[in-house]
């Protein structure tokens, strides 16, 4: 069976001490409870090792927001799937749409982090989704298929089972919109159609596909109830434990 899960995205936010903060908050917020969804984030790699070192790896799993395409090497400033296992880190977050926009990223690089990170024993949380633009003209099935084929449809069954997905769509990050449950809920389904005429129904039911675009507390709940949205990868609400807390009771 597939997990439901919630991830938060800090993204560049967040100061050494801040971000402890914010995660032994969170991990007090898991304590006492018995949240139906796993719980994850994902936070800058200057965080990673301390964060490891104050929560509860049994209530909140630990991630990275990217690792590099190369192993090791003379990559000045590249933080390697190595160096994020190492810190304790079982997740890391792979394509963000941030990631493609502003550094080029593309499904070739992206073939060779997935690749990386399965090799050390990280879940990738890969990123698909279309612009507004996109939207708009009709052509946002075609684009995150193209992305899922290219990015992905390298791996075997066994290796595809290892991901998680996070369909985002780029018209609705940050800017207060949201797709509607009923949006979401016929992207994922087409998701999960695609991965079944690749790998077959049983791979395609058991991969958790997380909705990324501006889910909040007070849509969490709608958007969690359609049957192919298994969860959220969250960004703004995730910087604060009650907010980020109201999406992991949606659940």
């Amino acid at each position: 069976m597939r997990k439901n899960i919630v991830a938060g995205n800090w993204k560049m936010n967040t100061t050494l001490p801040e971000g402890i903060k914010l995660a032994e908050e969170v991990n007090a917020a898991l304590a006492g409870a018995e949240p139906k969804c796993d719980v994850v984030i994902c936070v800058p790699f200057t965080h990673l090792a301390s964060i490891n070192n104050v929560i509860d790896k049994n209530k909140l799993g630990l991630g990275a927001e990217n690792c590099a395409d190369h192993k090791s090497g003379a990559y000045t400033g590249e933080i390697s799937a190595p160096m994020v296992a190492s810190t304790g880190a079982t997740y890391v977050i792979l394509g963000h749409s941030e990631r493609r926009q502003y550094y080029g990223e593309t499904s070739e690089t992206l073939r060779e982090k997935v690749r990386l990170a399965l090799d050390n024993n990280l879940t990738p949380i890969f990123c698909i989704g279309e612009v507004l633009e996109q939207r708009e003209d009709g052509s946002f099935f075609e684009v995150v298929k193209a992305q899922i084929e290219e990015g992905l449809f390298n791996l075997d069954a066994e290796e595809f089972g290892k991901i998680v997905l996070a369909y985002e769509p780029v018209w609705a990050i940050g800017t207060g919109k949201t797709a509607t449950d009923d949006q979401a809920q016929e992207m994922h389904a087409f998701i999960r159609k695609t991965i079944a005429d690749k790998y077959g129904k049983e791979v395609a039911d058991n991969t958790s596909i997380l909705y990324g675009g501006s889910c909040k507390p007070s849509n969490a709940a709608q958007l969690f109830a359609k049957p192919d949205v298994d969860g959220g990868l969250i960004g703004g609400a995730a910087l604060e434990a009650a907010s980020f807390m109201g999406i992991v009771n949606a659940f």
